[in-house]
């Protein structure tokens, strides 16, 4: 989440980095800045009402001391005065910082400065390309036929037992399937990453660290009942490990590999292009995640790409 003294101090930036993402609302930058200046004002309105009335509780006692009720009792109306309105500030303050931190989760991560400007793929920069792009035959057969040809994998009957994209893996194919994901854990660990085996649920607070909430909420499947979400990656439980905790530098960096099945409703259109294994609803994947200083995120970006690229290589 983008921190409040960021965005007041980078305005015009953050306002344009957010175009160069096409979010659709940029005044609630607007908003999010006035309502800042509201609770910085509420905030110096409840502390001085609040040492008001320490003072007026010091003087009651003082004044009871000397005998002097009348005094007195005005100075516990004058407290109560206070009392009630300070109830009213702190409501104003619940309100306004609910707000603010609701304006403030629907901001996306702002881009990187290498980040181009455009709207469709056509506008995209060609960063990298690794390996040859094979020449099929003419008649090369799809994946989706190999694995019925083989029975390796049979979606009517995971259509039959839950429904449209949730293929069932049976005989070489499940095994094959075990056998990829033990072989990308032990490469993982290998290369000095911790295994974690995660819940294959979170709670809203966990899908919010990672930024599945608010935005993503209909892509995800909703345990509603126990307002719980099934993971759409092991990327949510693994990182929120560290939600709301202060890591160490010296302890830096922090590298973790789990895997998990995942689960997202969103399966896109069907079209040629995504028959088959595309686009399904549960799949299952081998995570990687480090948390290092952000002046060696890049570097490790590239390190982690490298060590992806050399799974295949072995």
């Amino acid at each position: 989440m983008l921190q409040i003294n960021h965005i007041r101090q980078n305005t015009a930036l953050v306002k344009e980095k957010l175009a160069i993402k096409h979010f659709s609302n940029i005044d609630i930058i607007d908003d999010i800045i006035n309502n800042d200046e509201k609770l910085r004002k509420v905030k110096v309105e409840t502390e001085s009402l609040q040492a008001a009335m320490n003072i007026a509780s010091k003087e009651i006692g003082a004044l009871m001391s000397k005998g002097e009720k009348v005094a007195a009792e005005q100075k516990k109306v004058e407290v109560a005065e206070h009392k009630s309105t300070l109830q009213q500030l702190n409501n104003q303050l619940n309100e306004i910082e609910k707000q603010l931190h609701e304006d403030l989760i629907k901001l996306p991560n702002l881009p990187h400065t290498s980040v181009p400007k455009g709207k469709t793929p056509d506008e995209n920069e060609n960063i990298k390309e690794a390996g040859e792009k094979p020449i099929l035959s003419a008649n090369a057969v799809p994946h989706w036929d190999l694995i019925k040809q083989y029975d390796l994998v049979d979606f009517e009957i995971g259509a039959k037992l839950t429904g449209s994209g949730f293929p069932l893996y049976k005989g070489k194919g499940a095994k094959l399937q075990r056998a990829l994901i033990q072989y990308f854990l032990d490469y993982n660990i290998a290369a000095g990453y911790t295994e974690y085996l995660p819940p294959h649920m979170v709670n809203e607070a966990s899908a919010y660290g990672t930024g599945q909430l608010p935005d993503k909420e209909g892509q995800m499947y909703h345990i509603t009942t126990d307002n719980l979400y099934l993971i759409p990656t092991a990327e949510v439980p693994i990182t929120n490990i560290y939600r709301d905790e202060i890591v160490k530098e010296t302890d830096l960096p922090i590298k973790m590999t789990a895997y998990t099945p995942c689960f997202r409703r969103e399966a896109g259109s069907f079209g040629s292009d995504v028959r088959g294994l595309n686009r399904v609803h549960q799949f299952d994947k081998v995570e990687i995640v480090q948390l290092v200083h952000p002046e060696n995120s890049y570097p490790v970006l590239d390190e982690m790409v490298i060590h992806v690229e050399n799974y295949y290589n072995l």
